[in-house]
């Protein structure tokens, strides 16, 4: 038995641009239904979405039977959670409010078993390891690990370089609406003064040959990233497509009588 391939490292090595959708819902029955839908790669939400490590362990254990990439949105960088999210069996990780490289360097380090890193090794009670089963698993389990930051604040953007030159750093992933926020811009990830600096982050993320990442729910803004450098997109989450499906199919039926929400953003 050998260390799980990573799907998504695997994938975002052919070239084509990977699509996915986040997951807000613990039950396993939802990540059941998403896993089936054809996308690309679904992410579990530990930061906004009500998930406990016993969640984000029984959604891992459900994707593990199909086609599709599973990564974990932690809810912070704090290293005992890395690792615990690591023995569970995630192999990538996003994680949200990267600003420096200083903090990306701390990360690298959490999430890779020494010498490189210092995640602590229990492969006896690791899912990651096939409870030891996995020969030689803290010998290769680092290349399998994919890293990606999340850049959403103007901090962020103004240490983009610095924190893509960080060595183990996979991929960044750009947050729209907390970067719209972080410019004065609450609320409004589509206006044109953030579309300019995604549009500039993503051309630094793929010039600097790191996976360049975006959540956008427009289709023509999204082939417009995907044109700046994006390859792999979050297009929605589960809690919306589920919303919004109940008031079609109300509205189906009563003319679209009831409350109607705020406009979709085109970030999250």
């Amino acid at each position: 038995m050998e260390v799980t391939k990573n799907r998504f490292k695997f994938a975002m090595q052919g070239g084509d641009v990977q699509y996915g959708a986040f997951l807000g819902l613990p039950d396993g029955s939802a990540a059941e239904i998403a896993a089936g839908t054809g996308f690309d790669w679904v992410l579990i939400d530990q930061e906004h979405g009500p998930f406990e490590l016993s969640s984000v362990l029984r959604h891992l254990q459900v994707l593990a039977a199909y086609d599709v990439a599973p990564i974990v949105r932690a809810a912070s960088g704090d290293p005992t959670l890395l690792k615990k999210l690591l023995d569970v069996g995630a192999q990538s990780l996003v994680i949200p409010m990267v600003d420096t490289a200083a903090q990306a360097e701390a990360l690298v380090q959490a999430v890779r078993y020494p010498p490189q890193g210092i995640r602590g090794i229990g492969t006896s009670m690791a899912r990651a390891a096939r409870w030891n089963q996995v020969p030689g698993y803290a010998h290769s389990a680092n290349e399998e690990i994919c890293l990606i930051v999340q850049a959403e604040t103007s901090q962020a953007m103004a240490n983009l370089d610095r924190i893509l030159a960080v060595d183990g750093v996979d991929g960044v992933f750009i947050g729209p609406s907390d970067l719209s926020a972080s410019m004065g811009h609450v609320g409004n990830p589509g206006h044109p003064e953030v579309i300019s600096a995604i549009d500039t982050a993503l051309q630094q993320i793929s010039s600097a040959g790191k996976y360049a990442g975006v959540f956008c729910m427009a289709p023509d803004l999204a082939q417009h990233y995907i044109a700046q450098g994006a390859n792999f997109l979050a297009v929605g989450t589960d809690t919306m497509v589920l919303a919004q499906g109940l008031r079609e199919l109300r509205d189906r039926f009563t003319g679209g009588t009831g409350q109607e929400p705020d406009e979709p953003q085109a970030g999250y």
